[in-house]
């Protein structure tokens, strides 16, 4: 079973002191993403996963960075357990989000994302 944690927190990579937004339990994060998104939920179902790009967000000043990081948390929160994992990978100005699959969840997520942060767009998804 997948223990869910209800509020974000903010992790700094020790590599390159860059913080990124977890939403669930953090594992080490000096691991590499595939080892830390999980592929399947509590009941052995497959998760989709899908990426978002938020541009030159690393080039932002802090303040504007950690409100990003709130905005995310408070929108993807608003889709409760559908959000199984999310990270913000600020080094590569990269949104990560595992999901359960709904159909069209990912674009409603990314619509409500854009809603707040403007110039996100969605890379890819699986």
């Amino acid at each position: 079973m997948l223990c869910l944690v209800v509020r974000a927190a903010l992790v700094y990579s020790l590599a390159m002191n860059m913080p990124r937004l977890s939403l669930f339990p953090i594992l080490d994060a000096a691991e590499p993403l595939r080892k830390r998104a999980p592929a399947v939920d509590e009941n052995g179902r497959a998760l989709s996963d899908f990426m978002v790009i938020i541009p030159d967000l690393r080039k932002r000043p802090q303040l504007r960075i950690q409100q990003t990081m709130q905005d995310i948390h408070r929108i993807l929160s608003r889709f409760g357990d559908q959000v199984v994992f999310a990270e913000v990978n600020l080094k590569l100005n990269l949104l990560w989000v595992s999901i359960r699959p709904v159909e069209g969840i990912r674009f409603e997520i990314t619509e409500a994302l854009r809603g707040s942060i403007p110039d996100v767009r969605l890379v890819s998804h699986i």
